[in-house]
């Protein structure tokens, strides 16, 4: 039945196809991605955490070479009711950002976010986070400390970009991402710890007491955070640099506080 299914498959060869054309606009249009409420899933492993987190795919797209991978075979076989599609390698290199194909990609609806503000127990807000490299790293590490949920504002990079997927490494999908998120209202209203890093703050990360109900609030990579913002947070905290810099990048802030946050709540 598997290879039945293998030589039923569609194959599109034209740029002019209109399933292709609507990948194409997937893959390359956050307007079109929260106009549709889908995105791409490029490779094996980030599939494999969608489906591990109990999601399914709307559709597989799949080059020719990829039937003989024995890792895609095995996932083709455990979603029979998946509709596939195979693309031409030129087509799929147009949908993809990966220099070396993987060979197989997936479309899916972006995941409703399961945990609210009012529910969630350790969370963080992002302001105007503009590089997906430094967002999908940030959303990663919330995921491996045990975040629940993340609030972006509507400055921050799209959360569901390829380049944001693929840093994030499978971090989308174990906890709850709101975006376009008004955090000044989700600060006024979190019941819990609300703590952003100061250079000018006169209390250590280490010496903050991070158990408890607890958000971090990081800012633009360049900018920090907003005045207004900085001020609402009420806690400040500093991570402490022996070294002569003068500052971390905000991905690197990020992750050290989340697992100090993370020891902590062990």
């Amino acid at each position: 039945m598997y290879f039945r299914k293998l030589n039923r498959m569609k194959h599109i060869s034209s740029r002019e196809n209109p399933f292709f054309k609507e990948l194409h606009k997937l893959s390359g249009s956050s307007r079109h991605r929260k106009k549709t409420g889908q995105a791409l899933l490029d490779g094996v492993h980030l599939i494999q955490s969608y489906l591990d987190s109990g999601g399914l795919p709307q559709h597989l797209i799949l080059v020719e070479s990829a039937l003989k991978n024995v890792e895609i075979a095995e996932l083709l076989k455990n979603l029979p009711c998946v509709p596939v599609t195979r693309l031409d390698d030129n087509l799929f290199a147009e949908i993809s950002e990966l220099k070396t194909l993987s060979g197989i990609i997936a479309l899916i609806a972006e995941p409703t976010p399961s945990v609210s503000l009012g529910q969630s127990q350790f969370c963080l807000l992002l302001e105007d986070i503009q590089d997906p490299g430094n967002l999908g790293s940030m959303l990663r590490s919330a995921a491996a400390a045990g975040c629940d949920a993340v609030f972006l504002s509507r400055g921050c990079s799209d959360a569901w970009s390829p380049k944001v997927l693929r840093a994030g490494m499978g971090g989308h999908f174990v906890m709850s991402i709101h975006e376009s998120a008004d955090l000044f209202e989700v600060v006024k209203t979190f019941q819990g710890t609300l703590l952003s890093t100061s250079l000018n703050a006169k209390t250590s990360l280490y010496n903050y007491d991070l158990c408890g109900k607890l958000a971090f609030v990081f800012g633009n990579e360049g900018a920090g955070l907003s005045e207004n913002l900085l001020a609402a947070t009420r806690h400040h905290i500093t991570i402490p640099m022996p070294g002569k810099v003068e500052s971390l990048n905000v991905a690197a802030a990020a992750a050290v506080c989340l697992f100090e946050a993370a020891r902590q709540r062990r």
